[in-house]
């Protein structure tokens, strides 16, 4: 089996590049910058592509040649959820790339969603939960979902729709929480600034998220949506509290110094019904 990984540099895909490697599938690992691209530890055993898969002159039939499926990870501008460009400029470039992608003969096809297409909705979600995006992103990854289950129709083909949650580890985004939180222990601040911390998420490691999307790869046949996540509600400051421990810290948490954001619910996490059922594994946090 051979795989294209688009996005290989970032967060997911330097880690799901890695997951493939370790199970002995070929990989073509696409990423725009050449020099990120040599700073990871798989660069020597992978076929490297520096090209922007928007571009109107990407060389599609050279991408894809002999390749069997294709991983979709890139999805530039986050974490800025609410900007007009996610469904102005990603939506309409990722759908012709991935349209390209079909007409030339891929026939497994991989795309990561998001639990923000969920909305507002609390509680456990599961993939038979209606999709109610309240961001301009979640609204983009939904609507290209749609529109690649409409392009199913005429040109067939498997497409695994993998929703991440909430992810963390090694190459996170410096502002996201653990990160941040990490940067403030090590520049031995006295407090870290958050909120409440009362929210309930779905959190579940890069390694094991990388893991997850490989076990659905191997699933060949399979076609729909699926869940990327721990299915195990955790509060924010649960999940802090224990980074604090593990570092053996002291700071001091401050509390209720950020408000709650308005475009996620108060509590809510994923079933991993469908995921047990389709490879037989659990993925707890």
């Amino acid at each position: 089996m051979k795989v294209l990984v688009t996005g290989a540099t970032g967060f997911v895909g330097r880690h799901l590049v890695a997951a493939l490697l370790a199970e002995g599938i070929a990989v073509r690992a696409v990423a725009r910058r050449l020099e990120l691209a040599r700073e990871m530890p798989w660069f020597d055993q992978v076929e490297f592509m520096a090209v922007d898969v928007h571009a109107a002159a990407l060389p599609i039939d050279a991408l894809v040649e002999g390749v069997d499926a294709v991983a979709h990870l890139a999805w530039p501008g986050l974490p800025n959820y609410q900007a007009l460009f996610h469904f102005e400029r990603n939506l309409p470039a990722d759908y012709a790339f991935l349209k390209r992608v079909v007409e030339a003969g891929v026939r497994q096809v991989l795309v990561t969603g998001t639990c923000f297409e969920y909305g507002m909705q609390n509680g456990q979600l599961s993939e038979h939960c209606p999709a109610q995006p309240n961001t301009a992103y979640g609204l983009a990854k939904h609507t290209l979902r749609l529109f690649l289950e409409r392009l199913q129709g005429e040109q067939p083909f498997t497409l695994q729709w993998a929703r991440l949650f909430y992810l963390h580890g090694p190459g996170q985004a410096p502002n996201s929480l653990l990160a941040g939180l990490d940067r403030a222990i090590d520049a031995n601040d006295e407090q870290f600034n958050m909120s409440a911390g009362e929210q309930l998420r779905d959190y579940l490691s890069i390694e094991e998220a990388a893991g997850l999307l490989l076990s659905v790869l191997k699933q060949r046949t399979f076609s729909g949506v699926i869940n990327c996540c721990s299915g195990k509600p955790v509060s924010v400051r649960t999940l802090v509290e224990q980074r604090v421990r593990q570092r053996h810290s002291a700071i001091t948490l401050n509390l209720g110094y950020y408000p709650y954001s308005h475009h996620e619910p108060m509590a809510f996490w994923g079933s991993t019904e469908r995921l047990r059922d389709l490879t037989g594994e659990r993925h707890d946090a």
